[in-house]
């Protein structure tokens, strides 16, 4: 069975992404970028018609490039730069969508425009802005001629492409300036051949990058590439400012940056969106590009090098490398998430097919398993996780982590958070989940572990959930272990031995029960109570914030239904009846008629 629609499109999306990043960073003529821009665009979004405009000279927005069934008259028209949904993307410099563009009171309409609107047919209409340097110098639209709402996937992943995309048109038009100044000032040629020098190093750089991303590079591999090629040191931040690579060049200077000053810049190019840069005390220059897609942080990257004087247009030409690294880094992480969402989807939804179809596998589930290099037949052992600090969401998305290391499948299931694994030594695989899941979460975890019997993967989850909850019952609330440690406490946990557990309970505590339930008493739970607190009287009365003598009359009272001297006579299995009806009610069982 093939893996869901939803991630093949993700990755076709994302590998045309890649694809035309090559192309998007090629110098080359303005037109020719700005058309190769829209029919990515195009491809990318899958719209009825995308088009891309400008700002120009006299502060309207006209069309430059345009993909689709589009009428020539939309194309020559021009509106002023501060009305329509164009004006509302250009102000906030954030993308912005209407269901429908003629009945929306959301914006500022323009007449002549929602004219040619009504005759193109225009109706749903998604703007995202092209900022070049903190200016929002044009917008890329995509519209569809039905209404429609534009789900956030597709706002981020549009928004990272025309956040790319800028960076290719500012740089075809510097190149078409940097020609044009070649032209106009023959004498300035030594100063412009180097700027050009510049700029092509740069461009080798962002090839060598686009292409380590196409072979299937990690961030990694980009922070190291980026180290060898800038020099110095490059670190990459996750959105929480936490160092997740450093990476340096082989003349880079050892240790660590200057914590304080590096924090700071990341949290004020967090805050910009724009490149930062700061000196530290031992003359350490730090620069630091914040990793956006969309309106989402993803995090940042860092530049840390000796501070130079000499370095002049080749140090400004770096320093936008390193954005252009953010944008690159930035497709990369989204496509990992997304990758390693859908996985986590899949392997939870295998999970939950093999508790709810079972005993036994279908030749679909033993397919899907094999799709993914696991054998459903080693799947002989169902642990189930608990913590008091983590959800059970994030529970099964560490569990998730380990399952693929293992050849398993984790996800959360009733609640719970759940694994699958092949097992030889069972003891000694729960202990390994727990100690490697206690040092991720960072706090107390219970993982209970169950032997599949006959593929009945179901009963061994309910096993080891009930098993779990009879550990914390008890007291236990960090360790691994597998059933068989609280096999005196089977007759809870084990449906098979209801009825044993109900036959003992009757004949312990029964005449009790069914007094209780009669006469709306808590004999019960006064006795509990009472052994609780190891026979100490005052401080049974307390807990119960009842007078001495009311316990001492229902303690009495206690041994008149009993029909015996509780107190010396069958005073263990008074309490082990007593502890083990709690613990039945801590594992949701019911007795059985």
């Amino acid at each position: 069975m093939t893996e869901p629609r939803s991630l093949v499109r993700r990755q076709r999306e994302l590998a045309s992404l890649y694809a035309t990043a090559k192309s998007l960073t090629a110098l080359g003529g303005l037109d020719e970028v700005l058309q190769s821009i829209v029919h990515h665009a195009h491809d990318l979004i899958s719209t009825d018609f995308t088009y891309l405009s400008l700002v120009g000279a006299d502060g309207k927005l006209s069309a430059r490039a345009s993909e689709g069934t589009i009428s020539a008259s939309f194309l020559a028209a021009c509106i002023p730069s501060h009305v329509g949904l164009g004006g509302k993307v250009l102000a906030s410099r954030s993308p912005y969508w209407v269901r429908n563009y003629v009945s929306t009171t959301r914006i500022d309409h323009d007449p002549d425009f929602d004219r040619l609107v009504a005759t193109e047919g225009l109706v749903a209409l998604l703007g995202v802005p092209l900022v070049i340097r903190g200016e929002a110098v044009g917008a890329l639209f995509a519209a569809d001629r039905s209404e429609r709402a534009f789900k956030a996937d597709e706002i981020a992943l549009l928004s990272a492409f025309a956040d790319h995309a800028a960076v290719a048109l500012d740089n075809a038009r510097l190149y078409e300036a940097s020609r044009t100044a070649l032209a106009e000032l023959q004498g300035a040629y030594r100063k412009i051949e180097e700027h050009v020098a510049v700029m092509e190093r740069a461009q080798e750089i962002h090839e060598a990058l686009t292409g380590a991303v196409l072979k299937g590079g990690t961030p990694g591999d980009v922070v190291q590439l980026l180290a060898d090629q800038l020099g110095g040191n490059v670190t990459l931040f996750d959105r929480t400012g936490a160092v997740l690579v450093r990476r340096g060049s082989a003349s880079a200077a050892g240790g660590d940056p200057a914590q304080t000053v590096l924090a700071d810049a990341v949290d004020r190019a967090r805050r910009s969106g724009r490149c930062v840069s700061a000196v530290d005390t031992a003359a350490i220059a730090h620069s630091v590009a914040s990793i956006q897609a969309g309106d989402s942080h993803l995090g940042a990257l860092a530049w840390s090098r000796k501070e130079a004087a000499d370095r002049g247009a080749r140090d400004e030409m770096d320093l936008r490398t390193l954005e252009r690294s953010t944008h690159i880094l930035g497709l990369l992480i989204l496509k990992e998430r997304a990758v390693a969402e859908a996985s986590e989807r899949l392997s939870g939804e295998l999970l939950t097919e093999l508790m709810v179809v079972g005993p036994g596998i279908s030749p679909a589930q033993r397919a899907r398993t094999q799709a993914r290099n696991i054998d459903a037949d080693r799947l002989d052992l169902v642990l189930v996780a608990d913590s008091p600090t983590v959800s059970s969401t994030d529970l099964a998305r560490h569990l998730h982590d380990i399952a693929q290391s293992r050849w398993g499948l984790a996800g959360e299931h009733l609640g719970r958070a759940t694994m699958i694994l092949p097992s030889v030594d069972d003891d000694r695989t729960v202990e390994e989940v727990h100690q490697r899941l206690r040092q991720t979460v960072g706090g107390p975890v219970v993982v209970i572990a169950e032997r599949v019997v006959h593929h009945d993967w179901a009963r061994a989850y309910l096993l080891a959930g009930r098993c779990g909850a009879v550990a914390r019952a008890i007291g236990h609330t960090d360790l691994g272990a597998t059933t068989g440690r609280y096999a005196l406490y089977a007759m809870v946990f084990d449906t098979e031995r209801v009825h044993e557990l109900d036959r003992f309970i009757a004949d312990s505590i029964g005449p009790l029960l069914d007094y209780d339930e009669r006469r709306g008493t808590n004999l019960v739970d006064t006795l509990s109570a009472y052994y609780d607190h190891q026979a100490n009287v005052a401080a049974t009365a307390r807990a119960l914030y009842v007078h001495v003598n009311t316990l001492l009359k229902r303690l009495d009272r206690a041994g008149s239904v009993l029909d015996f001297d509780w107190r010396h006579e069958y005073d263990l299995e008074l309490q082990l009846g007593l502890r083990l009806h709690q613990l039945r009610a801590v594992t949701g069982a019911s007795p059985q008629t």
